[in-house]
C-alpha cells in the first residue's frame, strides 16, 4: 500500500522543502474519488501505527546519539500514538505498549534534563505515564508519576526560597494537613470538633500552598521567565502547564491544584506584558531566542492557547483577547495568512508551527471560551480557508505538514458542527494516504531519524487517521485537550 514507507536519509531545509503542493486540479472536499471511507482509514492507521512501533521501538529505539525520549521526535511520540490507538480501538495491547515505552524512557531519560514541557521534556514523560497508568487502573503507578511531576515542579519550576520565612519552613502545607487529621482521629470520629479541625486544616493547607507559591515568586522578563526558562510551548512554561492540564483532564480536576499552577500562569502573563512594554497596541508579546514568534510551537498562538484553559481575571482575559485581535488585524492582507514572527514580511508558511493552521486551532478555542465574541469564530473560519487553499504542503507531520493542517479542519468541525470541515479533513487525510510514502522518501521528514516521529513524521499521520474515525472526539496530539 502507498502508506508503507521506505525512508531515504536526506537533510531537511525547512522553508525550501515546505513548498505547497502544486495540484493539477483544485480539490473538491465532496468529491467521491478523493474522500476515503472510515474503514480504509482504520486499516491504514493500525498498519501505520504498527510500522511506527516496529521502526522506533522494536528496533531498540536508538540512533547514533542514543534514545530520544521526547514526545516531539522521540519514543514518547510512539507511546502517544499507541495511546491514541487504544482510545479509538480499545486494543489493550496498545495501552500496555504505551506503558512499556514510558517505563523505558523513564529509565533512559536523564534526570538532570532541564526541559520541563510535554513535547520536549520530562513533563511529557510523567504526564503520559500517569495517564496510561490511570487507564490501566494501576493507581500505585499513577500516583508514582504524579508525585514525580510534583517533585519536578518543586525542583525546576518553583524551587524553594533559599531563605524561607520561619513560619513556612516549619509549617509546610502537608505537615499541617497531617497534624489536623491526627488531632481529628484522637477525638470522636465525625464529631463536630473533629470535623471542624479537619476543615480548618484543609483551609490552612490551601492558604499555605498559596503562600509558598508567593514566596517562590517566579521571575519574569521579555525573553525568558528565570532559571533559563522560556514561556513557549515546546520548551517553556506553557509546555509544562499543558502537561499539567492533561493530567487533570484524565485524573480529575484538582489532581494538580490551581494553587500550584496559577502562579505559573501569572508569571507567563507578567512576562508577556514585559515583552510588550514597547508595543501599545498588543498587551502580550514574547521572545524566543530573540525573535517574537507568533506560531503555535514557539510563539503567541501556542502560549495563548494554553492560557485559554485557565480561569483568568477580567484584566487577564481582556489582555488575551486584545492580543488575539492584534494578531487578527495584522494578518497578511492578500492571503489572510499569519506571519511567523512579528514584522516578518514573508508569507510562506501554512502549518501548525507557523501560520494559519496553528492560529485556526487557537482561535477555535478562543471562540469556545468567549462565544459572545463572534470575531474569534469568524477569524477561525477565515484562517481555515487559508489552510484549505494553501495547506497541502510537502511534509507529512503534525508540526509542519499536512497532518497538522488537517487538524485545523477537525477543530472547526467541533466548533461549528458543519460537515464541510470533516470532509476537508478527510480530503487532506486521503491525500496523505496516497502520497505520504513519496513525501517521506524524498526527504521531507527531517531525514530517516525523524521520519516516523509524531511531530515530524508518520506517527502524526497515524493519529490523524485514528481521529477521523471519531471526529467529534478528535484532538491535536500534544496541543488540544
Amino acid at each position: 500500500m502507498s502508506y508503507v514507507v521506505g525512508v531515504a536519509s536526506q537533510e531537511n531545509h525547512e522553508e525550501n522543502n515546505n513548498e505547497r503542493v502544486d495540484l493539477n486540479r483544485r480539490m473538491d472536499p465532496t468529491s467521491t474519488d478523493i474522500r476515503l471511507p472510515h474503514e480504509t482509514f482504520l486499516k491504514a492507521a493500525i498498519s501505520l501505527k504498527n510500522q511506527v512501533v516496529e521502526v522506533t521501538w522494536k528496533r531498540d529505539g536508538t540512533t547514533d546519539t542514543g534514545i530520544d525520549p521526547t514526545v516531539y521526535t522521540g519514543l514518547l511520540g510512539t507511546a502517544l500514538a499507541c495511546l491514541r490507538s487504544y482510545e479509538v480501538t480499545g486494543n489493550e495491547q496498545d495501552l500496555l505498549l504505551c506503558s512499556e515505552i514510558v517505563d523505558t524512557c523513564s529509565v533512559s531519560s536523564p534526570a538532570s534534563s532541564r526541559h520541563i514541557t510535554f513535547l520536549c521534556g520530562r513533563g511529557g514523560l510523567y504526564a503520559l505515564g500517569a495517564v496510561a497508568a490511570n487507564y490501566k487502573g494501576d493507581l500505585r503507578r499513577r500516583d508514582f508519576f504524579v508525585n514525580l511531576f510534583l517533585e519536578f515542579y518543586t525542583s525546576h519550576i518553583c524551587p524553594p526560597s533559599k531563605n524561607p520565612p520561619q513560619h513556612l519552613a516549619i509549617l509546610t502545607p502537608h505537615y499541617l494537613l497531617e497534624v489536623s487529621w491526627t488531632l481529628a482521629l484522637m477525638l470522636e470520629p465525625r464529631s463536630t470538633v473533629s470535623l471542624l479541625i479537619i476543615d480548618m486544616g484543609q483551609h490552612a493547607y490551601h492558604f499555605l500552598n498559596h503562600q509558598v507559591a508567593q514566596e517562590r515568586a517566579l521571575p519574569v522578563g521579555p525573553e525568558e521567565g528565570g532559571f533559563g526558562m522560556s514561556y513557549e510551548l515546546m520548551y517553556g512554561r506553557a509546555g509544562f502547564l499543558w502537561a499539567a492540564l492533561l493530567i487533570n483532564k484524565h485524573l480529575g480536576e484538582g489532581t494538580l491544584p490551581s494553587d500550584l499552577l496559577m502562579p505559573i500562569v501569572d508569571a507567563v502573563l507578567a512576562g508577556g506584558r514585559a515583552g510588550a512594554s514597547d508595543n501599545a497596541t498588543c498587551p502580550l508579546m514574547y521572545r524566543w531566542h530573540g525573535t517574537r514568534y507568533w506560531g503555535a510551537a514557539n510563539g503567541l498562538a501556542g502560549i495563548l492557547h494554553v492560557l485559554l484553559h485557565f480561569p483568568l481575571s477580567t484584566e487577564d482575559v481582556e489582555d488575551v483577547k486584545a492580543t488575539l485581535r492584534y494578531m487578527m488585524s495584522n494578518r497578511f492582507p492578500h492571503s489572510g495568512n499569519y506571519p511567523s514572527s512579528e514584522g516578518n514580511p514573508r508569507d510562506k508558511l501554512v502549518q501548525w508551527s507557523h501560520g494559519a493552521a496553528g492560529m485556526t486551532i487557537t482561535l477555535c478555542k478562543a471562540s469556545e471560551m468567549y462565544p459572545n465574541d463572534r470575531e474569534f469564530r469568524n477569524a477561525a473560519i477565515e484562517a481555515g480557508e487559508v489552510v484549505w487553499k494553501s495547506g497541502l504542503v510537502k511534509k507529512v507531520g503534525l508540526a509542519d505538514g499536512v497532518a497538522g493542517n488537517a487538524y485545523a479542519f477537525l477543530s472547526l468541525y467541533r466548533l461549528t458542527g458543519e460537515s464541510i470541515y470533516e470532509e476537508r479533513a478527510n480530503a487532506f487525510a486521503s491525500f496523505l494516504y496516497h502520497n505520504a510514502s513519496e513525501l517521506v522518501t524524498i526527504g521531507h521528514a527531517h531525514g530517516a531519524n525523524h521520519a516516523f516521529s509524531l511531530f515530524q513524521g508518520l506517527a502524526g499521520t497515524a493519529c490523524l487517521w485514528f481521529d477521523l474515525l471519531k471526529p467529534e472526539s478528535s484532538r491535536f496530539p500534544g496541543y488540544e485537550l
